[in-house]
């Protein structure tokens, strides 16, 4: 029988985008440009990363690289996103990074390429949720504290951690329905009350820091106990090292390209979205950055205030006890929504990542809600997986900041893979609807360059001595991903991973890949015929 006769009449351009892909329609595309461009647009959520990292920025270089740093790595962070625009534009599956270094690699290296790719995606998601989270937890702990005699404990803090995580997963599992509506209602939290936070604060402090305190003046308070980097090394080092805080803040936009099977027009959709969001993040960063350091009252005082967190006390010496209770709960419900859309992101990478065999038990978490829609499975995986990594904040100071690096080198190391795969191999491109043209080339070497740094910058130690207590984990972390993909490839992965070819091969062999129980079958024969 010829495909023809067994592939039906696919009226959806999305859905006939897919199946050349190789894949079937199973997640419910209920997303526009605007909810695409959003989800990206919450992840990276600027007031949740400033607010987060602003006591690292404070001590880590101090405003001028908190302000600088902001600019360079907006500029290098939209080259990033331009290139992996046009990959998103020409495959744009929830797969993401992993399926466009399968798809642009020559064959016989696909599979690992996807593999290797997959792994270092996964890992970045679960720790951009981890840091999301956690600073979700540790703010409503700072609110909770403010005019109050309770001192928030690291117990109580993971205890409120694991209550946010469990809430976000829960309305990734039953209220699938509602993420567009709540997308909605977060890119106008998030755009009005950052522009309400920065107003606020410059319009009421009583006093201003100089234009020369806010954007010429360098700390180092790198030094535990000791002299700083600076002394040690030199104040480049702290500045580079603090541009932490920037690179992390805009991190998380191929949430685009992850939801892009739920997305309307995708295949230009969720490019844009990629685009938009990192240059409205960027434009409204930098003014909540300003506004927060030109409202600083004492800046020794800032950073050693009893709330734990500079923000809260900028609050305080600007708008009141009261005031201060409102700007923490605008952040508060922003980092709430950034996490939940972290754990939307990160589940459908997860779901799409299994669906292809990439994670162990790949046949139980691939399986989709049939009622909802939805890869619920994941959604609880990404949830369970976030809180592991966040337990380790308990007994090191150091722990967040760690999370952030890892999640910050995670996704960007799955980013630059593919878009040097890219590069060395552009006679197996297929440009999409959006297409940069002659600056393509440029824009992707360049987008390389700038991921091989801060892969060397992010596992350096941030404090001086380094001990067990400032020892930056990130390159442990990093090394458990490594050797496990590497070592799990050569042991097991490469007799059976294919990369995400599966569904394809059985549509050239004139099989309904847009039919589930089909899929299943075939898989299920494969399955007995492999165990024999």
């Amino acid at each position: 029988m010829s495909a023809q006769s067994v592939v039906p009449v696919l009226h959806d351009a999305d859905e006939d985008e897919l199946a050349r892909l190789g894949y079937k329609q199973e997640l419910r595309r209920h997303f526009s440009i605007v909810q695409n461009f959003g989800v990206s647009f919450s992840i990276i959520s600027v007031i949740t990363g400033i607010s987060s990292l602003f006591l690292y920025g404070l001590n880590t270089g101090g405003p001028a690289a908190m302000v600088w740093g902001w600019v360079v790595v907006s500029f290098f962070t939209m080259i990033v996103g331009l290139a992996m625009a046009e990959l998103c534009s020409s495959i744009p599956t929830s797969g993401g990074p992993y399926w466009w270094a399968h798809k642009v690699s020559t064959p016989e290296w696909a599979p690992f390429n996807s593999w290797f790719t997959g792994w270092f995606n996964l890992l970045g998601q679960v720790a951009v949720t981890t840091g999301i989270s956690f600073a979700c937890a540790t703010f409503i702990a700072t609110a909770a504290a403010v005019g109050s005699d309770w001192t928030p404990t690291p117990r109580a803090i993971i205890g409120i951690y694991a209550g946010v995580l469990i809430s976000q997963a829960l309305i990734n599992t039953f209220g699938v329905g509602l993420l567009k509506h709540l997308n909605n209602i977060s890119i106008w939290w998030h755009a009005i009350g950052t522009t309400a936070i920065a107003i606020a604060v410059l319009a009421a402090a009583p006093t201003h820091q100089s234009r020369h305190d806010v954007f010429s003046k360098f700390v180092d308070g790198t030094g535990v106990d000791g002299p700083g980097w600076s002394e040690r090394a030199s104040p480049a080092y702290v500045c580079i090292i603090g541009i932490l805080l920037s690179q992390y803040t805009l991190t998380g936009f191929d949430a685009s390209a992850h939801l892009s099977e739920e997305t309307h027009n995708a295949a230009k959709s969720a490019a844009i979205g990629i685009v938009m969001a990192i240059s409205v993040s960027a434009v409204l960063g930098w003014f909540l950055l300003l506004a927060l350091l030109f409202s600083i009252q004492d800046y020794d005082a800032t950073i050693g205030t009893a709330t734990g967190e500079p923000v809260a006390q900028i609050f305080l010496d600007t708008v009141g006890h009261k005031g201060a209770l409102v700007l923490l709960t605008i952040i508060i419900v922003c980092m709430y929504f950034c996490g939940t859309f972290s754990i939307t992101s990160n589940s459908r990478m997860m779901w799409s990542f299994a669906r292809d065999g990439g994670i162990p038990g790949s046949g139980f978490w691939k399986k989709v809600d049939s009622k909802r829609k939805s890869p619920v499975r994941t959604v609880w995986l990404a949830a369970t997986l976030s809180f592991i990594l966040g337990l380790p904040s308990l007994g090191s100071a150091v722990a967040f900041s760690a999370a952030t690096s890892i999640a910050t080198m995670g996704l960007y190391i799955s980013y630059g893979i593919p878009i040097f795969l890219r590069l060395i191999g552009r006679a197996r491109f297929n440009k999409g609807p959006f297409d940069l043209g002659i600056f393509s080339l440029p824009v992707s070497i360049t987008a390389v360059v700038w991921i091989c740094f801060i892969s060397i910058v992010f596992i350096l130690p941030e404090e001086n001595p380094v001990n067990s207590q400032t020892f930056n984990y990130t390159v442990v972390a990093l090394g458990i991903v490594m050797t496990y993909s590497l070592g799990f490839w050569a042991i097991s992965a490469r007799k059976w991973f294919t990369g995400p070819t599966k569904q394809i091969a059985a549509e050239e062999m004139g099989i309904d890949v847009m039919d589930p129980e089909v899929a299943a079958k075939l898989e299920s024969e494969k399955n007995d015929k492999d165990s024999q």
